[in-house]
């Protein structure tokens, strides 16, 4: 993932966590070895019209009873491995026409050779014939816009949200097609694990005033986590602190530079969280005295980075995180760094791992709270913010036939179809072990189902069979922070700022990264502030508040 010159970015971490996301339930197998929004001005649509462009809502039928039910828009946990005879059925036999379908999807790893018995077992099963058009995830914003100014677009395209750049928001209202006409209301009833992806993500699929994206669901609090090594806290008899000194105070206490162990890799997105910081754009705005007020004009803004910046201070972050260098994952597991943030599916993905290597291992993730040790505000986030964009070129049975695609890669957990994406052929790409999967060489290379996650995904799931702690645990801390989310102003929406401001606030993280190092000062950044209302935060403002006013909040 791309990284600033001073730490981990935005984007990286973004696209680190929706990866992570979408292997959240994805992999849960055993190693063999044991071992910005778009549509300009004129696609605003009002509450009620977005009301009557949206799929209808409807549960699905043949999933299964979840371990853990789900709280306060929480995963659903399922801890054992069901039986096949068990699973349910969504799609009970293939429902395409045999044709071609080409996908250009990214993917973080090496993509399997083309006529694999994967792809060939999925191709059977959904009744197409698919061209995946795989790309390099850490690249693939450059593919992606050299591809949408060509004349040579794939039939599907994934588009994350964190690709925004450029003229790909526009893009994306001319290139692709409009789906109400199959999907809002009723007519999504045709496909029904569509219908069962929950209403809060197909909300942000709105681009220029039509649905025109197939969603991979998020949590309500999807992102990065606060990972900390339980094993060595339980060990030292450390407890989880409840306020920013409490916090501080741990850190200072569990450094030991002298035996190479710090307290935490680069804490900035914890501190954000900590003291309630509004998301980044478009979420980045609340009203204060009936004004607009910006995140970095906020004083919760300046506040976390300040107290971030004593942590550095201290000395109580890694020396490789001050410098922004090396592997934060490798530190942590190592025993070097005992809390560090990264996405959410690392949890399994890093629990896995050391499960040979250190049996003792245990991580978690710690509870948010606010800094005076009451209760947190946290930001609610959009119900998606990857998509998948079906070609305007496409004739109506071709569309209805990437709907068929999308409708068997959105099928829920404890499905025939989701068993198959997720795992490939029993025999071939998996063997049951004392009653778990254990992935084989040959499905190590086929299987990747991230490129069907990226079509079209259901509502989202925590499933790890072979690890049900991790999902026990994971759960618990959604169940337990999750009641404090809280929604910001254009929740749900895409908003496509004017071309001369998009790009207003970017500078904003790397002076952050420098403020927090201590090479810039808080004044420093306050003068930043002053410079951004003037350069155009003040007119960016005036368009957000337009859109309040007109009564819509929406492009």
């Amino acid at each position: 993932m791309p990284n600033s010159r001073s730490g981990p970015s935005r984007r990286s971490f973004l696209a680190s966590t929706a990866v992570a996301t979408a292997a959240v339930g994805g992999l849960p197998l055993l190693s063999a070895c044991g071992g910005e929004g778009s549509g300009g001005q004129e696609g605003r649509v009002s509450e009620d019209a977005l009301r009557s462009i949206l799929p209808t809502y409807r549960a699905s039928d043949a999933a299964v009873e979840p371990d853990i039910a789900s709280e306060n828009g929480s995963s659903a946990g399922y801890t054992r491995w069901i039986p096949q005879e068990e699973l349910g059925v969504s799609v009970p036999e293939p429902r395409g026409s045999g044709n071609q379908i080409t996908a250009m999807t990214p993917l973080w790893g090496t993509p399997p050779e083309s006529g694999n018995p994967f792809w060939r077992a999925m191709d059977e099963a959904i009744g197409v014939r698919m061209k995946w058009q795989v790309q390099d995830g850490n690249t693939y914003g450059e593919k992606l816009a050299a591809t949408l100014a060509s004349s040579d677009i794939p039939d599907v395209v994934c588009i994350p949200g964190w690709e925004f750049q450029g003229q790909i928001p526009q893009a994306i209202s001319s290139r692709f097609a409009d789906l109400g006409p199959f999907l809002s209301g009723d007519a999504v009833l045709d496909y029904p694990n569509l219908a069962a992806i929950p209403t809060e993500a197909w909300q942000p699929a709105v681009f220029g005033g039509a649905l025109r994206g197939l969603p991979m669901p998020a949590n309500p609090n999807s992102g990065v986590l606060l990972y900390y090594r339980q094993d060595i806290f339980d060990a030292n008899g450390w407890t989880q602190p409840r306020s920013a000194r409490e916090f501080f105070d741990l850190c200072v206490e569990i450094t030991s530079a002298r035996n190479r162990v710090w307290a935490i890799d680069d804490p900035k997105w914890f501190g954000a969280r900590m003291y309630g910081v509004l998301p980044d754009k478009p979420l980045y705005w609340r009203r204060e005295n009936g004004r607009l007020i910006n995140r970095v004009e906020t004083e919760e803004y300046l506040e976390a980075l300040e107290w971030t910046r004593t942590l550095f201070e201290a000395g109580v972050v890694h020396p490789d995180a001050v410098a922004a260098a090396g592997d934060q994952t490798g530190r942590f597991a190592a025993g070097e760094c005992l809390m560090y943030i990264t996405g959410e599916g690392s949890w399994y993905g890093v629990a896995a791992e050391q499960r040979t290597a250190n049996p003792e291992f245990r991580m978690n993730a710690m509870d948010y709270f606010a800094p005076d040790g009451g209760d947190p505000v946290l930001w609610r986030g959009n119900g998606s913010s990857i998509w998948t964009f079906v070609s305007k070129n496409l004739p109506e049975d071709r569309i209805r036939e990437v709907l068929e695609l999308a409708n068997f890669t959105a099928a829920p957990y404890g499905t025939v179809e989701q068993r198959l994406k997720t795992y490939g052929i029993e025999g071939t790409h998996y063997t049951l072990e004392d009653g778990l999967p254990v992935r084989t060489e040959q499905g190590n290379i086929e299987v990747v189902p991230e490129t069907y996650t990226f079509i079209a995904s259901p509502q989202s799931f925590v499933a790890y069979p072979d690890l049900p702690q991790v999902v026990e645990d994971f759960t618990s801390w959604q169940h337990r922070n999750f009641r404090f989310t809280q929604d910001p102003l254009f929740i749900g929406r895409q908003i496509q700022e004017p071309a001369r401001l998009a790009n207003l606030s970017d500078a904003f993280e790397d002076l952050e990264d420098d403020v927090v190092r201590g090479r810039q000062s808080i004044r420093d950044l306050r003068n930043a502030v002053d410079e951004w209302r003037r350069n155009g935060g003040d007119e960016l403002r005036d368009f957000y508040q337009g859109l309040l006013d007109e009564g819509d909040g929406a492009a």
